[in-house]
């Protein structure tokens, strides 16, 4: 018998598997293909202030070991999200959810972690500080630990329940933002965030989406994901969710040997919708494998 069950800030999961942000939507629609009560919990698409169409197409754009997304953070506005997706997250999704929050100023993303935090089934608050899709947006904060800092006690003020900031990994000291959001009062830390990347149609001469450049996630990211998570555990002292790339049972060990507390599934969702019942099914085999018998004895392991 082994034990998957994992703690986030007071907040205890059947297993470590979430799906990542713009990844599961509101679950709803993955409900539809099997019981979502399986996850651990689910971070639900990013939320903003306004309700934002996004990018223009095309958007999205394959490419070797994962894709290209520049989607803009295409969302409804915070007020709708409460008043419309999360009644009927609820009748899905019985576990608390991660919220998942970007903003274009310190005051936005205040105001909206303040509402969210009012809603009940919200256990935890992501705070995205590291889109790096949006024109004048989240990347100017999550690259400098003052600016972190800066949302994460704007943040802190308003809110009760355990904030998570979310880091962009296209900086120079990932470590250094990490421990400037830990003194500042998070409760945690989120990442990766995508890369920047980048294609070019051969035909045309021109980049294959509207806005040049986007987001860049999928397998090809991971050893990236685990060396920045690694940096990070080392850095603070509070828990680490690590994602990147990750698209296995044995990758969610890897990541958490260095230093993940919980594993997020992004782009992997999108090639194959039943990726995190599948690793959530295969968990306790790849476990048995390594000689694992409690999850939380691994975590951090590779700093031993």
């Amino acid at each position: 018998m082994v034990n998957t069950k994992v703690t986030l800030s007071g907040i205890t999961l059947d297993n470590p598997i979430i799906p990542a942000s713009g990844t599961f939507g509101y679950g709803y629609e993955f409900a539809e293909l099997y019981d979502i009560n399986i996850l651990g919990s689910f971070s639900f698409k990013g939320t903003t202030k306004d309700p934002r169409f996004g990018n223009p197409t095309p958007r999205i754009a394959e490419c070797t070991g994962g894709l290209i997304n520049s989607v803009g953070l295409q969302n409804p506005g915070v007020e709708k999200v409460i008043s419309e997706e999360l009644p009927q997250m609820r009748n899905v999704f019985h576990k608390p959810v991660i919220a998942n929050i970007s903003g274009f100023s310190v005051e936005e993303y205040a105001y909206c972690c303040e509402k969210i935090d009012k809603e009940e089934q919200v256990g935890i608050i992501e705070v995205n500080v590291s889109c790096p899709n949006v024109h004048h947006g989240g990347m100017s904060f999550g690259t400098s630990p003052d600016a972190a800092a800066e949302v994460t006690r704007a943040v802190k003020s308003v809110t009760t329940k355990p904030v998570y900031i979310k880091l962009s990994p296209n900086v120079a000291d990932i470590a250094s933002i990490a421990k400037a959001c830990e003194d500042a009062g998070a409760d945690g830390i989120s990442l990766i965030n995508t890369l920047m990347g980048m294609r070019i149609n051969l035909k045309t001469g021109k980049p294959v989406i509207a806005n040049k450049m986007g987001g860049f996630s999928g397998s090809a990211i991971f050893p990236v994901a685990v060396r920045m998570v690694y940096q990070v555990y080392d850095a603070v002292k509070i828990p680490v969710i690590g994602m990147g790339g990750v698209s296995s049972a044995e990758d969610v060990l890897e990541m958490m040997l260095a230093g993940a507390t919980a594993v997020q599934i992004g782009a992997a969702n999108l090639v194959d919708p039943f990726v995190c019942k599948s690793i959530i099914e295969e968990l306790p085999t790849a476990m048995k494998k390594y000689g694992i018998t409690n999850l939380n004895d691994i975590i951090g392991g590779a700093h031993k």
